[in-house]
């Protein structure tokens, strides 16, 4: 029991300082890139209203001024017919979130139409819903999973390693992943401050997404 509280602490924590990535990699570049994404939905919801406002949020300040001259362009073209309002609001789009990516220090590559990733889509919905129950139990799943297996593998192993050279081998290879793999979930579940944290990862992704 207490072994099960622990572990759903560690998935809360987990989702505040954006660790399952450790098992969904590529989703954080995905998600804003996305025609389903946060930022897109917003741009789409904002034109419907001719408000700018709950867009510039995806930006930095030194943006402002561009986004807002963009979104003016737009209204005006998209009023001149259906087709006229598609191609302006996908320039929009597009213009939008690039800046976005620009802004996380992170390359933009154009939009994506594949859908949300199913866990990301949770997390949004739970924001909307105010309750991250169900969030929480997706994760805690997981991560439960994740461990109970190479526990598993590590535990069999352990059996036989002192059998001959090969079994123990055989051992350790499964015991470094077993204690890797909880090691990185610990670490990332008892760092101190989320909002420092959660900065600094947006800054490493930004470097890694350069490096490419």
């Amino acid at each position: 029991m207490k072994t099960e509280k622990t572990m759903v602490r560690v998935a809360c924590t987990i989702i505040l300082l954006s660790g399952l990535w450790l098992t969904i990699p590529g989703v954080a570049s995905a998600h804003c890139d996305t025609l389903d994404g946060p930022v897109v939905m917003t741009a789409k919801a904002a034109l419907e209203k001719g408000d700018v406002t709950p867009v510039l949020k995806w930006v930095k300040k030194d943006d402002d001024k561009e986004i807002r001259e963009l979104f003016q362009k737009t209204m005006i073209v998209r009023s001149k017919g259906k087709e006229a309002q598609e191609l302006a609001d996908r320039f929009f789009f597009e213009t939008l979130v690039r800046i976005h990516r620009a802004g996380e220090g992170a390359p933009y590559t154009g939009l994506k139409s594949e859908p949300v990733e199913p866990i990301i889509a949770a997390a949004d919905k739970a924001l909307e819903s105010g309750s991250a129950d169900d969030l929480v139990k997706q994760v805690t799943d997981v991560v439960a999973k994740g461990i109970r297996e190479r526990f598993a593998h590590a535990k069999a192993t352990k059996i036989y390693a002192d059998k001959n050279v090969e079994s123990g081998r055989e051992f350790v290879e499964a015991y470094v992943v077993f204690t890797h793999y909880v090691e990185r979930l610990y670490k990332d579940a008892s760092a101190g401050d989320a909002h420092h944290v959660m900065r600094n990862e947006t800054k490493a992704e930004g470097m890694e997404g350069h490096h490419h």
